[in-house]
């Protein structure tokens, strides 16, 4: 009888279900390697999840930390560079030569208006030279009739008064003209050609652009109404309104000869997605607004393609000085589950530890890690979610 005789059906049954059993376990392919139990929160991936989940690892670095503030603000024209064009007698608009939009030059002719006032103001004056005319002949004579003894002082004394009173009248008439707007050199061709003219030029301060019309021809305008703005917006001024919490984030020398460094700011705008547009600081306003609780902030930015236009909205983003040495890691490395942060430290090929760190200030690129993490260490900082997710399913 052979060795395997004696042994017993049921026996036999149960040894070939064992080697079966035996032969499967050893063809089953190989499983991911657990953590241990005592190393809670380690994750541990496969190569293919790994490339699957698009896993990227740096090391933790230390640099210069910056921050930044956003706040809305308005883009106004330089104030410094606009003028409003008024009238200086009342008068009927006879004809405009400038429009809205209208690039200007310096001394163009903007509206013309006819004015009473301004002929009265001339009549006046051609009657002043005049009387000085006849008043200088008088005093002339009595001066030669004083030397031929014709006359006394006291007559001689007589004209020379009337002479000079004349003369102030004339001055006086003269003073009125400009002051209705007339230059020298049109005063100097009503001399010449002693004829009437009451049409009153306004015309353009500088060279600039007609951001503002209020008047039409044949109108009639009153005096110190404002007809024209012309604004130069080569440059133009962008407006902020900085909340009380915010004011220490502003230099408080900025704007100043003090400065030195100048504070970085840009300005953004919807108008432009992508583009940064760079601004100074020229004001920092000294006292807070008492209805808002805010600071005044004024920019000053060039703008030589006139890209920015006045009463566009825009965004300042306001840059604090750079704080060198600084331990930080991207925003993107750290986690979030309730009250804890923490980000996934690299301990071996496919082994990542989620380490518990202490956050500081972030600037929404970059973090601070105050605690919790070595400069150095390895970190996830692309694909932590596929990590995250890991180790949450293991803990459910």
């Amino acid at each position: 009888m052979t060795r395997y005789a004696s042994l017993s059906p049921l026996l036999l049954t149960g040894m070939l279900m064992a080697a079966g059993c035996n032969s499967a376990a050893q063809e089953s392919p190989p499983q991911k390697p657990a953590a241990k139990p005592h190393e809670t929160g380690l994750v541990t991936l496969t190569t293919e999840e790994m490339r699957s989940g698009a896993i990227v690892v740096q090391p933790a670095v230390r640099g210069e930390f910056k921050l930044h503030r956003d706040f809305p603000a308005t883009v106004v024209p330089d104030h410094h560079a606009t003028a409003d064009t008024t009238a200086l007698v009342r008068g009927r608009v006879v004809d405009v030569y400038a429009d809205l939009g209208q690039q200007v030059k310096g001394r163009d002719l903007l509206p013309m208006l006819n004015s009473s006032e301004l002929g009265m103001a001339q009549s006046a004056y051609l009657k002043a030279v005049a009387k000085l005319y006849v008043a200088d002949r008088a005093y002339e004579r009595a001066t030669m009739l004083l030397k031929e003894k014709v006359i006394g002082l006291a007559e001689a004394q007589r004209r020379q008064g009337e002479m000079l009173s004349h003369r102030a009248e004339k001055r006086e008439a003269e003073d009125r003209l400009r002051l209705l707007g007339m230059s020298d050199e049109h005063i100097a061709k009503l001399n010449h050609d002693q004829k009437i003219l009451s049409y009153v030029p306004i015309t353009a301060p500088f060279d600039g652009r007609v951001i503002a019309r209020n008047l039409t021809k044949g109108e009639v305008v009153e005096v110190t109404e404002k007809l024209f703005t012309v604004a130069d917006l080569s440059k133009v001024w962008v407006l902020a309104n900085i909340p009380e919490k915010d004011i220490t984030f502003i230099r408080v020398d900025a704007g100043t000869e003090k400065a030195g460094v100048e504070q970085l700011v840009e300005v953004l705008l919807s108008a432009y997605p992508g583009e940064v547009f760079h601004g100074k600081i020229t004001y920092v306003g000294d006292v807070l607004d008492v209805a808002t609780r805010t600071m005044n902030l004024r920019l000053e930015l060039p703008n030589p393609h006139r890209k920015l236009k006045p009463e566009m909205y825009a965004t300042i983003r306001v840059h604090s000085l750079p704080e060198p040495g600084i331990l930080m890691v991207p925003e993107s490395a750290v986690q979030r589950e309730r009250d804890r942060r923490f980000v996934f430290v690299q301990r071996d090929s496919h082994t990542f530890e989620a380490r518990d760190v202490t956050l500081g200030e972030t600037n929404g690129e970059a973090v601070k890690i105050l605690d919790g993490l070595e400069e150095g260490e390895p970190i996830v900082v692309k694909g932590a979610y596929v990590l995250k997710s890991e180790l949450l399913s293991d803990q459910i």
